[in-house]
């Protein structure tokens, strides 16, 4: 693999490509940790030990690389953009519009992601209105008595939000650069920086804590075990045969191929983990609103906020199953793939072109869903587990799902990187 790595740099063009995806990570980084203007940086570094105990900033936080709690000016990372894409994904159920472009091609892909632009931009300034004023008024870091905003005027909160916007915004471009003049797609990599600059630090903050490296090594062990268990998943697929009929046009024959389609035993990626984590983060902000002392705001955070409760992790797990078959539901529609087949003379052997083909490629989607709806539900649990059983108090938002994102994103960039060798008659990375 090293040797690969070499041959790779030795390529003027893969080097390029290369050096110009690990320049625009390195930019990320450092954006991370220039503050907003408004903001006293010394007071913030003092108060940013004290985690605010909140999952949604916890997830947040984690995609923007730790610069959320610096209140940097990519404090919202790629949050924004990400939850725009999955808007935008969920619109054209229900937005006909939005379907028909979705359908019409490059063309179309291009108008709905110059609509996930704007939806981000408005994200972007929605979200960082929300995080200056739970900044400003104590809630981001519960307990720390310096103000981190000094100055609230008007003029000050109006420049943060435009700053912490127009670095979304910059983020979002720094994406784009990469996916068209780099390697890997853009966007991922971003999210595979932010986790992987903030995961070292959280592991090894366990090695500090009582017994912390028999705990660090237990950890370490079922980390290993997990990515183990990420790569032959996230490899695994069903291929179903598909058959191309010999058709004649004009005096050339097309057709009479064989090939397959495809279908991974996790459809659905980690978006059902992260839409079960926001809306397990719903109970724990309606509990900070309400009286500290009173018998619902008790019950909510022993039973539903605590991720140690049964309740918690019951629901969890639910929610992961159930995002699972809607987002695979959303994004795989078998009689549009049957539909294209019939139009191209295409057939599953055995199985009937058009309605019967939809029910069979329905069906395959169902079983196969199930058991990678539980694993992902395993895969987010386990670490949580571990964390639970050993007494670690270091958190790890979404948990072993940080992983998942890591695995699968290294996977799919080393793909691609593969591919190119492979072009230039190189042995790739993956035998």
């Amino acid at each position: 693999m090293l040797s690969a790595f070499g041959r790779a740099f030795r390529t003027p063009d893969l080097r390029r490509k290369l050096l110009f995806t690990m320049a625009i990570m390195a930019v990320f980084r450092v954006g991370s940790f220039i503050p907003t203007p408004g903001v006293d940086y010394g007071n913030v570094q003092q108060c940013v030990a004290q985690v605010a105990n909140n999952d949604l900033l916890g997830i947040i936080n984690l995609f923007s690389g730790g610069a959320l709690l610096q209140l940097s000016v990519f404090a919202l990372g790629i949050m924004p953009y990400i939850t725009a894409s999955i808007i935008v994904q969920l619109l054209r159920v229900v937005i006909p519009r939005f379907e028909a472009l979705h359908k019409e091609g490059q063309q179309g892909q291009a108008q709905l992601t110059q609509y996930t632009r704007y939806l981000t931009i408005g994200l972007a300034i929605l979200q960082s209105t929300t995080i200056i004023t739970v900044a400003r008024n104590g809630l981001l870091f519960q307990g720390c008595s310096v103000p981190v905003i000094p100055n609230d005027g008007v003029i000050t909160i109006a420049l943060m939000i435009i700053t912490m916007t127009a670095g979304t915004t910059l983020i979002m471009w720094l994406g784009e650069r990469i996916t068209e003049r780099g390697i890997g797609n853009g966007m991922s990599l971003l999210i595979f920086t932010s986790i992987a600059a903030t995961f070292p630090s959280a592991l090894w903050s366990i090695a500090g804590s009582e017994n912390g490296i028999a705990k660090f090594a237990a950890v370490l062990v079922v980390i290993i075990l997990v990515i183990g268990l990420v790569v032959f998943v996230e490899q695994s697929q069903r291929r179903i045969p598909v058959q191309y009929a010999k058709r004649m046009v004009g005096r050339r024959m097309y057709g009479g191929s064989s090939t397959y389609i495809p279908i991974k035993i996790n459809m659905s990626g980690v978006i059902p983990i992260i839409f079960a984590s926001s809306l397990l983060a719903i109970p724990g902000l309606v509990a900070q609103f309400g009286d500290q002392s009173a018998g619902w705001v008790i019950w909510l955070t022993n039973n539903v906020v605590d991720p140690a409760s049964p309740i918690n992790i019951a629901l969890y797990i639910l929610l992961i199953i159930f995002f699972a078959y809607f987002y695979t539901a959303i994004t795989f529609n078998p009689d549009e793939v049957a539909d294209n087949m019939k139009k191209y003379g295409g057939f599953i052997p055995g199985i009937r072109a058009g309605r019967p083909t939809a029910e069979y490629l329905d069906y395959v989607i169902t079983r196969i869903t199930a058991p990678g709806s539980v694993y992902l539900a395993f895969v987010a649990m386990v670490v949580l587990f571990v964390f639970i059983l050993l007494d670690i108090n270091t958190q790890i938002p979404l948990g072993g799902a940080s992983i998942l994102i890591v695995v699968g994103v290294g996977l799919e960039t080393v793909k691609q990187i593969n591919s190119q060798l492979e072009q230039r008659h190189y042995e790739g990375f993956l035998r």
